[in-house]
């Protein structure tokens, strides 16, 4: 049977009843099966219908456009031909012919149409508006876009309109002006002047285009939601355009810049962080560079609310933006680092040489968003934000406006933020021209009065109400901190007898509460069990700065008063500890678990973290690294010893006689001990015992035991020969304080060898408990830890140059009369060479503003760049054997502490507590407490002098004798009263002979102690 049309769609029903031999499972699924076919044949049923549909009316629109261009040609300037325009749409053909015909009839007739046809005439030629500025977005050096433009500046000129029309013409105008901004106006004029290139820009174009951007400025009033609208418009999509100075033609530059109404900025105030939020990355590196162009000359004209605006849009803009965004492609690289080491060429490591490794490893840790290519052109315009010339310019025109003032502080901490590489150059200049004047204003009208960091408001730290309070705060940090690198230490206390010379902004009472406050807030960043927020929130406002950057920056300040501070102190005993907020016990023991946490891994990077990592990690730690002082010194030194000690413990050090075998064996000869130490211990392990054997002038072995002693006689007679001065590797200054020797020989490889060496026996005998009678240069101990030197430093190592930047420094006149420059001369073997201190220094002269710059350059180079090399090499010696972290948890005057001892009286009742006795002696020996009685006559330097010649160092050791390595003992020998008491330093033991009566024992023993006499090997 044929089946009818349609059948194969019905339902096959069977009436028949299930088989038996179909199971259920299989009915389910050719039921579903038939469902999923007949769902698909009906969409391609629907689908065909739209298709159709859609076909028809593509045929139907093509009739009726026919139709209507027949309408369009019998009446172009009439309501029936703009009526057919707008239905038409996008058809460049008749868009050019409407326009070519209205600007042939010319305005007053155009605009009449209004008075005939009223609000018929005017929705259709708001949309006609809005197809012509269409053709020119996509089309503007097309032959009818310089005649598109011609009729929409008539129709969004209320001048026009209303000469026209009369007050009707300006409702008219600033209704079409409304309707186009709803639709894009501006975004559309930004694409046309994008479209047209640079070097075409002597476009009859884009003068018309430049008379759009405008025009609404002069359509509604500057008290009208549209005139802020049109104001953030401008901004947004005109004022980020690419090089837009290069693309106007010349005669339309000043007149964009004088239409736009800066004198009206600061109605943008309230929509600064969503503008600023709205903008790509590229997009904010062109505002900035347009708007400072275009404002930036007419300071002078814009002061007061207008500037604030401007500076506060300038600080939310940088706050938005990556670092070092404004450097060169080439420089981007170099700078990656020292962006979190903070130790390029021109700035001080803050962890020290060793910390450049791990800042490299932290850097490229961190997600960083993608720097946007910048040309030259921009690079150039961006330059002259920083610049000298720029800054001075904005100190001078906000010095009678306190709301523009107190924008500018916001401005520059922010232009610091983004551009660490000028940071130094602006401080310098902010602090010559405003001097200690702004750093008090700061200071006592703003810092002062915040909440945040007061004893009593600890808890309001991260409140966002405070938020408007950092910025001066911030700012003043950075200040103060650059202030202090060329502040002498009679400026800083006020001793100067010079009159003329500058003060320091502070008092001595303001000092230390602001110091204190620093300490606060940093105490409160550090000591937070989530290290997280601090890492990755911070401060909301116009500059936005990661809490993280917030306590760097309070850190930072804070070590520079401290450091001045231990150099002459001005603050209380307890002034700089947290132990009233601490359980001093408690914390020890969990500083000692978190380091040993740390370190249980097998890896090299836990001893190469920085100091904002180890903050990261451990919040005991990071007050550690980062404001030790905050914690006793004892305790630290304490912290130190259990350190090492778990350090021997996790290596399986032991220094018991019986596991001597453990021991690295090492020959010496007795006249070569710098020259073999260096051959033989180089490669050695220096954590594990080293059994020092000497050899003799005849090649034999001498005898005795290596029970440390040995190797502390070895020890001693090194440093003898490897600090000589004479030997090249360390010169020393008027206080007998050794540094590298700066010249070129000292950082060849060889002799870098040797301070690496070297550095590596210093770290041996820290580890050890060795105590060493020599003492470093500051500025060379400050190397060490990553800290700043100081202009007063100089005078130790270069009175001569020092003297001369202290007479620059407070030189009345121009300092360009002085004929200066950014150099430095270098004299070596009578050969002297100049080394610019900055890219072209020989070219660029040393002047009022930028002479503060010049000094610190000149104080870096002697005390860090010259000394770079060999410091580095020293230092990674050093931390070979003593781990990073450790060190950092003082400064250089604790670190030479640690070397040599406390430069304090010498305790008699607690050296005599840790004596150890031999032979006939014990503690009620009759010789023995004769020994005690006269000791206890004698002054402090009689005393050191015992110290010294005993153990070969004349100052005790920090947490008492207890600590002396071996101990302190006193040995019978002999009773032959002519003989001179006797000392073996490496085992720190007196031999001592029975004298008949405190007399004799007094003169014996003070003729050997006083004269030098008597090294015993026996």
């Amino acid at each position: 049977m044929i089946p009818v049309f349609g059948d194969e769609n019905r339902r096959k029903i069977n009436l028949g009843g299930a088989s038996s031999a179909t199971s259920h499972q299989a009915i389910l699924d050719q039921a579903r099966a038939e469902r999923n076919e007949r769902q698909k044949l009906k969409r391609k049923q629907e689908s065909a219908v739209k298709l159709q549909a859609w076909w028809r009316g593509i045929q139907e629109a093509q009739v009726a456009r026919k139709e209507m261009r027949g309408m369009f040609d019998e009446d172009v300037t009439g309501i029936t031909g703009l009526r057919c325009l707008v239905l038409i749409g996008q058809d460049e053909e008749i868009i050019g012919r409407w326009s070519s015909a209205v600007m042939q009839g010319g305005e007053d007739q155009f605009l009449s149409a209004f008075t005939v046809y009223q609000n018929s005439w005017l929705v259709l030629i708001r949309q006609a508006s809005l197809l012509l500025l269409r053709s020119v977005a996509q089309s503007p050096q097309s032959p009818n876009a310089q005649l598109h433009l011609q009729v929409l500046s008539i129709l969004l000129s209320s001048t026009t309109t209303k000469r026209v029309l009369g007050s009707t013409g300006t409702e008219i105008c600033v209704n079409i002006t409304q309707y186009l901004i709803n639709h894009n106006l501006y975004d559309l004029l930004s694409q046309a002047i994008r479209s047209i290139p640079v070097e075409a820009k002597n476009s009859p174009a884009l003068p018309l285009i430049v008379n759009l951007v405008t025009s609404p400025f002069t359509t509604f009033t500057p008290t009208s939601p549209q005139f802020t609208q049109c104001l953030c418009l401008t901004f947004v999509s005109i004022l980020t355009i690419l090089q837009l100075p290069n693309r106007l033609p010349i005669d339309s530059l000043p007149r964009l810049i004088s239409r736009i109404p800066f004198a009206n900025l600061d109605l943008l105030e309230p929509h600064i962080p969503t503008l600023v939020d709205s903008l790509s990355t590229e997009a904010k590196v062109h505002l900035a560079v347009n708007i400072h162009m275009f404002f930036s000359p007419h300071y002078q004209k814009y002061t007061g609310k207008p500037l604030a605006t401007y500076l506060r849009l300038f600080s939310r803009l940088f706050g938005a933006l990556p670092v070092s965004v404004f450097d060169r492609p080439e420089d981007r690289a170099a700078h990656a680092a020292s962006t979190w080491a903070r130790d390029d060429e021109d700035s001080d490591n803050e962890d020290g040489p060793i910390a450049r490794v791990s800042a490299v490893m932290d850097f490229n840790s961190r997600p960083q968003e993608p720097l946007p290519q910048l040309d030259a052109k921009t690079l150039q315009r961006a330059a002259k934000i920083p610049s000298t010339a720029h800054i001075t310019s904005l100190l001078k025109v906000t010095q009678s406006s306190p709301v523009a003032r107190i924008a500018l502080i916001s401005f520059l901490l922010a232009l610091n933020n983004v551009w660490p590489s000028h940071k130094d150059r602006v401080l310098s200049t902010v602090l010559v021209l405003a001097g200690g004047g702004l750093v008090r204003e700061l200071y006592r009208e703003h810092v002062r009065r915040s909440p945040i960091g007061k004893d009593e408001n600890s808890g309001a730290l991260m409140d966002p109400a405070n938020a408007s309070s950092w910025s001066p705060l911030l700012f003043l940090t950075d200040l103060y901190t650059q202030a202090l690198l060329t502040m002498g230490d009679d400026e800083f206390f006020g001793t100067a007898t010079n009159t003329s010379a500058p003060r320091n902004p502070f008092t001595l009472d303001e000092l230390r509460s602001f110091s204190r406050q620093l300490l606060n807030i940093a105490f409160a960043l550090y000591w937070r069990d989530d290290q997280t927020h601090v890492q990755e929130a911070g401060i909301a406002g116009d500059v936005q700065c990661t809490w993280e950057l917030v306590r760097e920056k309070i850190t930072k300040c804070l070590l520079a008063i401290h450091a001045r501070d231990s150099r002459r102190s001005f603050t209380p005993p307890d002034h700089w500890l947290v132990t009233s907020q601490i359980d001093v016990q408690s914390f020890v023991e969990a500083a000692v678990f978190e380091e040993q946490q740390l370190s249980k891994t097998d890896d090299i990077l836990p001893r190469m973290l920085s100091k904002r990592q180890i903050a990261g990690m451990s919040p005991r730690l990071g007050v550690l690294n980062n404001i030790p002082f905050a914690i006793p010194f004892e305790v630290r030194v304490s912290i130190f010893r259990h350190f090492v000690m778990n350090d021997m413990m996790a290596r399986g050090v032991t220094r018991h006689p019986m596991f001597i075998h453990q021991k690295t064996r090492v020959q010496v000869r007795r006249g070569s001990v710098a020259q073999d130490g260096f051959d033989r211990l180089t490669d050695v392990d220096l954590h594990s015992p080293i059994e020092i054997t000497f050899i003799d002038q005849f090649g034999q072995e001498e005898a005795g035991i290596d029970g440390g002693g040995v190797f502390k006689e070895f020890f001693t007679s090194l440093c003898k020969e490897v600090f000589d001065t004479d030997r090249g590797l360390w010169l020393a200054n008027k206080k007998n304080e050794l540094y590298p020797n700066p010249h070129a020989y000292a950082s060849e490889p060889h002799s870098l060898n040797w301070y690496r060496f070297i550095g590596r026996i210093l770290g041996k005998a820290m580890y050890e408990g060795i105590l060493v009678d020599v003492a470093f240069a500051g500025f060379f101990l400050a190397k060490w830890l990553g800290k700043q030197s100081f202009l007063d430093d100089l005078a130790s190592l270069d009175p001569e140059l020092y003297n001369g930047l202290i007479f620059l420094k407070h030189y009345p006149g121009n300092p360009e009369e002085l004929s200066l420059n950014f150099t430095v001369a270098i004299d070596e073997f009578g050969v002297t060479r100049t080394i610019d201190l900055i890219p072209n220094g020989s070219s660029i002269s040393v002047t009022r503003e930028n002479r503060l710059h010049y000094i610190y350059l000149v104080s870096h180079y002697r005390l860090s760049k010259q000394i770079k090399l060999q410091s580095e090499a020293f230092f990674e010696g050093l931390s070979e054997i003593i781990d990073p972290k450790w060190l950092r948890m003082f400064n250089q005057q604790e670190v030479q502490v640690l070397l040599g001892g406390v430069n304090a009286p010498i305790d008699l009742d607690d050296l005599r507590q840790h004596t150890n006795y031999g032979g006939l002696y014990d503690n009620n020996e009759p010789t023995i407490v004769a020994f005690w009685k006269v000791v206890n006559t004698f002054d402090q330097e009689q005393r050191r002098a015992l110290l010294r010649f005993v153990t070969s160092c004349s100052r005790p050791p920090l947490l008492g004798f207890k600590e002396l390595v071996p101990n302190f003992s006193i040995r019978d020998a002999g009773s032959d009263q002519d003989r001179l008491p006797t000392s073996s330093t490496c085992v720190n033991l007196l031999k001592l002979p029975r004298y008949p009566n405190e007399r004799k024992l007094r003169e014996k023993l003070l003729q050997a102690i006083m004269s030098g006499a008597g090294f015993d090997l026996s």
